[in-house]
């Protein structure tokens, strides 16, 4: 299949109105001024697109109703001699239009809006900026085929050793741990419960009552008991010392003897009480 068969055309610019002007010789090599130009006087006004196909763009100028193709110029390069700036305005250019003869003429081409200008430089200078980029991947894709290729793969008879450090850190972390001895690990408290720990020797606990030995009656402790047996009256019941566990049927007066008993510390003594 030839390559004039694969490339398609795609438009690039399409501009409603375009001035076209006949031009005088140029008179020097500084270039064209629109100045000379009969600018209030256009020869001919139409459509102006600009087309692309493979690494050639088409300046084509047609006419606004039945699209009629006037002339067209056909550009390789740009800037280049087919598309040319005036020196004295940025709205107006020279092209070189050509015939399917080999006829070329030089023409001046302007427009109303500074807009459509920038426009119409704007396309033509990315449309040969991608056959620049186009050009350069294709020299480097042959050079890279004409190159040697580098044979990377492993040869008859050849091995490698890979040494990965990370794998013994991961064996022994797996690894369970030892038993304590006896075959019993610590076991984690329960769950809300309180641990006590044991309090040290003779210390006593906060809500304890110490004991507190019984006291002998003395002789005056005697006579006024004998008294409050023969006349009857109220007397304040005297505090005897509580002992640990704290009865809710305590005798006022209490017994000696059972008091006596409740110490062990202390050797049952007899006592002077006279019973009546």
């Amino acid at each position: 299949m030839a390559a004039s068969e694969v490339d398609y055309e795609s438009v690039l610019c399409v501009k409603p109105e375009v001035n076209v002007y006949r031009i005088p010789p140029r008179a020097s090599n500084r270039g064209y001024r629109a100045s000379d130009w009969k600018l209030d006087h256009p020869d001919w006004t139409g459509r102006l697109r600009i087309t692309s196909k493979g690494k050639v763009a088409y300046i084509k100028l047609e006419d606004k109703a039945s699209g009629e193709l006037f002339a067209q110029a056909p550009v390789d390069q740009y800037p280049g001699i087919a598309v040319e700036t005036v020196t004295d305005s940025s709205r107006y250019f020279v092209l070189r239009i050509q015939d399917g003869n080999g006829r070329s003429a030089f023409i001046g081409v302007g427009f109303t809006d500074r807009g459509d200008a920038f426009d119409f430089n704007v396309a033509l200078q990315d449309h040969f900026k991608w056959v620049k980029q186009e050009s350069e991947m294709s020299k480097e894709s042959q050079n890279f085929d004409s190159s040697p290729k580098l044979d990377l793969g492993f040869k008859e008879g050849q091995t490698i050793k890979l040494n990965i450090g990370n794998m013994k850190k991961k064996d022994g972390a797996s690894k369970s741990r030892p038993a304590m001895a006896g075959g019993l690990g610590l076991l984690p408290p329960p769950p809300g419960g309180k641990v006590t720990c044991p309090l040290p020797m003779g210390s006593q606990l906060p809500n304890q009552i110490t004991e507190m030995p019984a006291q002998k009656p003395s002789s005056t402790d005697i006579l006024l008991d004998l008294d409050s047996s023969s006349t009857p009256s109220m007397v304040p019941p005297q505090p005897l010392p509580v002992t640990a566990t704290v009865s809710n049927s305590v005798d006022l007066w209490g017994d000696f003897t059972t008091a006596a008993s409740t110490v062990p510390s202390q050797t049952p003594q007899q006592s002077n009480w006279v019973q009546f």
